[in-house]
């Protein structure tokens, strides 16, 4: 069989194992080497090759090492599990993003209290360094042993596995699982992990089921990594949105409207700024913007494809005797408009935006602050073009995006989401949607990744996922192709030639939702907002009763030259009106004391500056808005 490497085409016998094949390529390799990957999947050492494939040997510098070292690791969890409550049940254990997690039915239950005492046995485990074998073995076997150790859940999985498909078995020391792996060749390879929280985890996901006990960890290559990990956490929990928009009186969520969040006058005014930043950007950049109803009927959820493809995640309701749903999105609000009238070649490529409120159910335990809410503002637009306009109008929308993160010093990373299990339209159409916007990064020269299967049901896209100001990613803007919708609202224009062609369209957002973007900037800047962003700019402070008639006509001149002031001429002493203007993150804090007063002047400290200076209030006026006008970073 023909096995492609990452450098050539080798020939090797069938039944050659993929650590054989390491070790013909060079001993260190075969050293260094944690599992395959053929394709998309990962595959054991151990697990023997029968037909052509290209091979990559995975090691401790690829990415793929990390959920093989998080899935092992959270194998020694099981297994320590098992040694200190041997009548608590097996359920699933997989690695994740973060870490890892395992799943425990207990017959007494645990606490955090517990964790140090599993942790101990873990680290038995990894320094017995028990070898972790793979096992080939029947339906039969693997039910017959799983039911022998009254591991009922294991038992119901199995049952879930497609007959035909291939059953694994991984052994360490006295214990074994079923699964699919890999894994790391011994348990001695786990260099670092925690155990760091234990949870509520229905079975399978339902709530109908019964709650088992989750255990979550970390797992690293090396203890330098984790500790940087921990330091990022006790960073990421300072700058939690949901905790700074408490103490900052930004917002609030109610048990009145799970996951729709109340924004309070502080945060209202940055929501508004971000708005007015939006659209002064997309009017620049040719776009108009229109507006259209929050509630549809079912005809045209059902025209559009969305009553097929995503109801249970809408709200309807009766009017009459027609069914309404709440927009889980604007795009069929947004074919409406198109086809409202007639369409000419020389309109494209016609650039349509909406800041469009939509609604979408999500489960109750999904919700997260404003990361994740059932009601949202998309920063939307839909833009109608020709197919040779295409890789033009990706480059602009591309443009406006660095344009956009680049006023809050964010940074991004692409990826291009491929034709999901559900989607609509044919491959063909497929295929060469895929291919026009490859071909359009490739001419932007920006770097991508491809994520398979994750497009949405109508089309490719193109994901864009920020980096914050400690390293975190979020995904935000998307740029979607649509060939669909047009096809099913029967969307034309008149071509040059005098024809009746259907249009392209794109799907786009930058912000992706105001309010998600919102908490992501709360984060980034850890609550303390740009200067033109920020819900207070500036604090004038008096010292004493005797300077606070001219505190009051400086914070009026302040006010009229359009910066946002407060007054705080409580009787408090300076130092205490200092300190709650910097818990609240002002910008300015500006203090009058009698000198101030009889020089006409003004002493200014600047948040995160212990120094004061004086100046005049001209000078002041001029200083702040122009950082104001130019969106200036801190």
């Amino acid at each position: 069989m023909e096995i492609e490497l990452r450098d050539e085409v080798r020939e090797y016998p069938k039944g050659t194992t993929v650590l054989e094949i390491a070790e013909s390529i060079s001993p260190n390799l075969a050293r260094m080497a944690v599992c395959g990957k053929v394709g998309e999947d990962l595959i054991d050492l151990k697990t023997k090759l029968v037909k052509d494939c290209k091979l990559t040997i995975i090691t401790n510098r690829d990415p793929e090492y990390k959920m093989v070292l998080r899935h092992s690791t959270a194998h020694c969890l099981a297994q320590a599990v098992k040694a200190i409550y041997p009548t608590a049940k097996l359920s699933i254990g997989p690695a994740t993003e973060e870490g890892f997690y395992y799943d425990f039915d207990f017959k007494t239950p645990i606490t955090q209290e517990d964790l140090p005492k599993i942790e101990a046995e873990m680290k038995r485990i990894i320094k017995a360094d028990f070898e972790i074998t793979r096992k080939e073995i029947t339906r039969e076997k693997a039910l017959k042993l799983m039911d022998e150790n009254e591991e009922s859940y294991k038992v119901e999985l199995i049952d879930a596995i497609p007959e035909g498909e291939k059953i694994t078995m991984y052994s360490q020391g006295d214990f074994f699982d079923i699964c699919r792996g890999p894994h790391l060749r011994s348990t001695g390879m786990i260099k670092a992990f925690k155990l760091t929280k234990i949870a509520g985890a229905y079975w399978r996901g339902d709530e109908k089921n019964k709650m088992l006990t989750r255990i979550y960890g970390v797992a690293f290559d090396k203890a330098s990594e984790m500790e940087e990990y921990f330091k990022m956490v006790e960073e990421a929990e300072k700058r939690d949105h949901r905790k700074l928009g408490k103490e900052l009186d930004l917002f609030f969520l109610s048990d009145y409207a799970p996951g729709m969040p109340f924004f309070m006058p502080k945060g209202q005014v940055v929501i508004n700024e971000l708005i007015n930043f939006w659209r002064e950007e997309h009017k620049k950049a040719g776009y108009v913007e229109i507006t259209t109803p929050i509630a549809l009927n079912r005809e045209l959820w059902e025209k559009s494809g969305h009553w097929d493809h995503y109801k249970k995640n809408m709200y309807t309701f009766k009017v009459e005797d027609d069914t309404f749903a709440v927009k889980p999105m604007n795009c069929p609000g947004g074919m409406l408009f198109y086809k409202e009238r007639v369409h000419s070649y020389r309109e494209f490529p016609l650039r349509v935006a909406e800041l469009g409120k939509v609604h979408r159910h999500e489960a109750s335990g999904t919700l997260h602050g404003l990361f994740r809410v059932r009601c949202f503002t998309q920063d939307d637009a839909h833009i109608f073009m020709t197919r040779d306009q295409i890789e033009d109008e990706i480059a602009n929308i591309i443009s406006l995006v660095d344009k956009v993160y680049k006023v809050f010093g964010l940074t991004y990373k692409l990826e291009l989401s491929t034709m999901p299990e559900d989607h609509i339209g044919t491959i063909k159409d497929w295929q060469w949607a895929e291919s026009s916007l490859e071909r359009a990064l490739t001419r932007i020269g920006k770097d991508y990744v491809i994520n398979k299967g994750d497009g949405a049901f109508y089309g490719p896209k193109i994901d864009i996922h920020i980096k914050d100001a400690i390293g975190r990613t979020w995904q935000c803007g998307t740029i979607q192709l649509d060939m669909q919708l047009p096809k099913r609202f029967e969307l034309e224009y008149t071509a040059s030639d005098g024809s009746r062609q259907e249009p392209i369209m794109l799907h786009r957002v930058i912000f992706g939702s105001i309010e998600r973007f919102f908490g992501i900037i709360t984060e980034n800047f850890a609550g303390a907002f740009p200067l033109w962003l920020s819900p207070v700019q500036a604090v004038v402070m008096n010292v004493s009763e005797k300077s606070e008639a001219y505190a009051v006509s400086v914070a009026k001149k302040l006010e009229e030259a359009g910066i946002r002031t407060e007054t705080d001429i409580r009787a408090e002493k300076i130092g205490y009106k200092i300190r709650s203007a910097q818990m609240q993150k002002i910008p300015y804090m500006i203090i009058i004391g009698e000198n101030e007063a009889a020089n006409r002047t003004v002493s200014i400290r600047k948040r995160g500056n212990l120094e004061a200076k004086d100046v005049k209030i001209e000078e002041l006026i001029n200083e702040m808005k122009q950082k104001i006008k130019t969106r200036e970073i801190n």
